[in-house]
């Protein structure tokens, strides 16, 4: 499923849980795109215990990819949890967090990997700045809810204008020093990523995409507002009793290719 040892440039890592119907489509529009641009990248896959038979859709389809793909198996405990998973086990100097239905095109990414070249260390996507464009709405309550939330995240954790939107980017140090952080499972882990790294000194790009929602979605409306609302106080409580005070920095692995290149500039 993948090469032992492959230091890609870059991985991308999507939590999927009951995703058979759609995954397949999903992965090869981001092979396409990959060898299109002549990328070195792994696929890590984190499967939050679907019961439908996408682990097994996907060893299928594996070897038509021609991309290092690895599924990482998890418990069900919510898109947070297998996230944060996925995250701290890629490999790639640069790591791409997205969605099974890619609701954010993978096409997308041609416009955020610069900014890491450029020094940026975390570049995330938003649907509320200028510039983006929704091609399918939410129906209403799922819009409004993400509103609120998001107004929620700039008046108590962090200003930024789409807390919620599932394409973000990072470096590979980045990624494991804020996700090997975090602590919620449900859909505040967005806010708690956001929290986390500003409190680790990492600023943000906020760059407009593309959106469109696809059905099929699993949130549940009542529920997950009402998590998602518990989780920003959550976040605030934990920071108030020391929870996220952090100590320096962890080391990250740096592949020795990486240190010799470093070592010649």
């Amino acid at each position: 499923m993948s090469q032992e040892g492959a230091e890609p440039e870059l991985s991308i890592v999507i939590p999927v849980f009951n995703e058979a119907g759609r995954i397949p489509d999903s992965l090869r529009r981001i092979q396409g795109h990959i060898q299109g641009r002549g990328l070195s990248a792994e696929l890590v896959l984190v499967d939050d215990g679907s019961t439908d038979g996408t682990v097994e859709v996907v060893r299928r389809i594996t070897a038509e990819l021609g991309i290092p793909l690895r599924v990482v198996p998890s418990e069900h405990r919510g898109k947070g949890h297998a996230v944060r998973v996925g995250m701290t086990a890629a490999r790639g100097r640069a790591v791409l967090m997205t969605d099974a239905d890619l609701s954010t095109p993978i096409d997308e990414l041609d416009r955020f990997m610069p900014y890491l070249r450029d020094g940026a260390q975390v570049v995330i996507g938003s649907r509320r700045l200028g510039g983006a464009v929704i091609e399918v709405h939410q129906p209403f309550l799922r819009e409004a809810m993400g509103r609120v939330f998001t107004l929620l995240t700039q008046l108590l954790v962090v200003r930024v204008s789409d807390a919620t939107c599932g394409f973000k980017l990072f470096t590979r140090e980045a990624a494991h020093q804020i996700f090997s952080r975090l602590t919620l499972d449900d859909w505040s882990f967005d806010a708690e990523t956001l929290f986390v790294a500003r409190k680790l000194g990492y600023g943000f790009r906020e760059v407009p995409v593309a959106w469109r929602d696809a059905a099929g979605t699993k949130v549940h409306r009542g529920r997950d507002a009402l998590l998602a609302a518990i989780g920003i106080v959550r976040i605030r409580w934990n920071s108030l009793t020391g929870r996220y005070t952090l100590r320096a920095r962890m080391p990250v692995h740096v592949p020795r290719q990486e240190r010799q290149a470093e070592r010649t500039r």
